[in-house]
């Protein structure tokens, strides 16, 4: 059953949101040559932490990290652990804050020094395939009409987007009803209502869309090897235009 937020709900969902994106930007900012992702992992948690809040990620179904941090050809659920960013990485970082009840839910694709110009263009297209996809985030609409719109863009710019893993409501639970793929028909899905809140997040791959689970259980690769981007927002249904929840500052 899709969940309603109510008004103090939304404000909840505002400030657990508001510290994800605070945590999704630190990490994004420690994004450089010889830094592990344990260290970025440690620094999301400290800072969480320190804000009265609980990492989403950590322990959930058994991950032992804070944030999930995929490298190069790992689309999601990276592990963070000893290794070491080099010179032309690109980085996806997942982080997720439960604060008064609450859970937050957001990722980005960052670029480690320089990175070659079609990576570069991965990252660009995948971010902007969002801002795509909730132009249609209105009430009234379907969920499918974000996802046929973040299919479209993604496709039409050359490159894919990863079936296996979809979007999702968030609220008191990380994940609930409804699921929001990056592909499919307009028009179909659960009819979007002001008070609903979803995470949209297109994982995008520069090559085919398949994507197959490491021995580890969690780390999720591009099929073919191919480069992969991911970003998310928690967004809020209203009357009108879609709100960000997820966003840095106030």
């Amino acid at each position: 059953m899709i969940s309603l937020k109510s008004p103090r709900e939304i404000d909840c969902m505002r400030r657990a949101g508001r510290l994800t994106a605070q945590a999704r930007a630190l990490a994004g900012s420690m994004v450089r040559p010889g830094v592990t992702t344990h260290e970025i992992d440690t620094a999301v948690r400290r800072f969480i932490e320190s804000h009265g809040a609980k990492p989403s990620f950590l322990g959930y179904g058994g991950f032992s990290g804070s944030a999930c941090i995929s490298v190069n050809e790992q689309v999601i659920h990276g592990i963070p652990g000893p290794r070491k960013l080099k010179e032309g990485d690109i980085v996806s970082i997942d982080v997720g804050a439960y604060l008064d009840g609450f859970h937050g839910d957001c990722a980005a694709t960052f670029p480690c020094g320089e990175v070659s110009e079609e990576a570069m263009r991965l990252i660009r297209v995948t971010e902007q395939s969002f801002w795509e996809g909730i132009k249609f985030a209105r009430p009234g609409k379907r969920v499918y009409d974000i996802s046929h719109a973040v299919q479209q863009y993604v496709e039409g710019n050359g490159f894919s987007v990863v079936r296996d893993f979809v979007g999702h409501g968030v609220g008191a639970k990380l994940h609930e009803p409804p699921e929001v793929p990056n592909y499919g028909p307009a028009g179909h899905g659960a009819r979007l209502q002001p008070g609903m809140t979803i995470a949209v997040e297109p994982m995008v791959n520069a090559g085919d869309w398949r994507v197959k689970v490491l021995k580890d259980g969690w780390t999720t690769v591009s099929a073919d090897g191919s480069l992969t981007a991911h970003y998310e927002n928690t967004i809020l249904i209203t009357d009108g235009e879609p709100e960000v929840l997820t966003v840095a500052e106030e």
